[in-house]
């Protein structure tokens, strides 16, 4: 059972964000083939907590990234957290490349999707954009975080904090930023590893809602908020296979 409240609940926030490792930036693939805007969709699994876009990423994209992620010096999570800190059990890289978070931004379909396209079939006007993002969009979240879960791996019951940044812009000065919605992109499918989120009950009587479920599938871009918006989740153990996740954030001006 999820816990009633954040007030209350012991051992499931996420565990404070590591320094990024000081190594020299990944020479990270071409993001082609991408999938154009035009052929994908953007749609609500929960309204106003979670969206995905099947297919961000093709499947030719995902495999290329795939093979390329496993060069990387992944580091496996302890399995005995500091107190108050979610379980989890993966392997994980992670570095600040604005140039990465840039690309991903836009040179994939997530830009023109997250900021002017359709949503349920319906395009918003920019106060229902900032609305339902958390203010004036500005792009990805410069700490790219990688992440592989093999089998018996998982991560336990947790919430996502929003975190204050400078956000880079272009001309090479920065605007103070924040965080507002989680981006979890899927390059495989697996047997397990399914997020699953856990809305809150309407009131202290009632029961709770049943869980909310997202599987695992290769190119699947899933969107949810965070911080005080955030529900509790986790991500069920991997029984076959591997899930690999690349992790960045919605960010917003602040």
């Amino acid at each position: 059972m999820p816990p009633k409240s954040k007030t209350k609940t012991t051992n499931t926030r996420t565990a404070p964000t590591a320094k990024p490792q000081t190594v020299a930036r990944p020479d990270w693939p071409a993001l082609t083939p991408a999938s154009p805007a035009s052929d994908l969709e953007c749609s609500s699994l929960l309204p106003s907590q979670i969206l995905t876009i099947p297919r961000l990423f093709t499947s030719s994209l995902s495999a290329k990234y795939v093979a390329f992620l496993r060069s990387l010096p992944l580091i496996t999570t302890p399995g005995r957290p500091k107190r108050g800190d979610a379980v989890r059990v993966n392997d994980r890289y992670q570095i600040d490349d604005p140039d990465f978070a840039r690309h991903l931004w836009e040179q994939t379909a997530l830009k023109d999707l997250i900021t002017t396209g359709e949503i349920d079939g319906e395009v918003l006007d920019e106060k229902q954009r900032q609305d339902l993002f958390g203010g004036e969009i500005l792009g990805l979240n410069p700490n790219i975080r990688i992440y592989r879960y093999s089998e018996g791996q998982f991560f336990d019951q947790h919430y996502d904090d929003s975190n204050n940044l400078m956000f880079p812009k272009d001309d090479g000065s920065s605007v103070p930023a924040k965080t507002t919605w989680t981006l979890l992109l899927y390059l495989t499918t697996c047997g397990g590893g399914e997020t699953v989120f856990y809305p809150d009950p309407p009131s202290r009587k009632a029961a709770p809602p049943p869980p909310v479920e997202a599987s695992p599938e290769v190119g699947l871009a899933l969107l949810h908020r965070h911080g005080k918006e955030c529900m509790v989740h986790e991500g069920r153990e991997v029984t076959k296979g591997e899930k690999w996740v690349i992790r960045s954030d919605l960010c917003v001006k602040r």
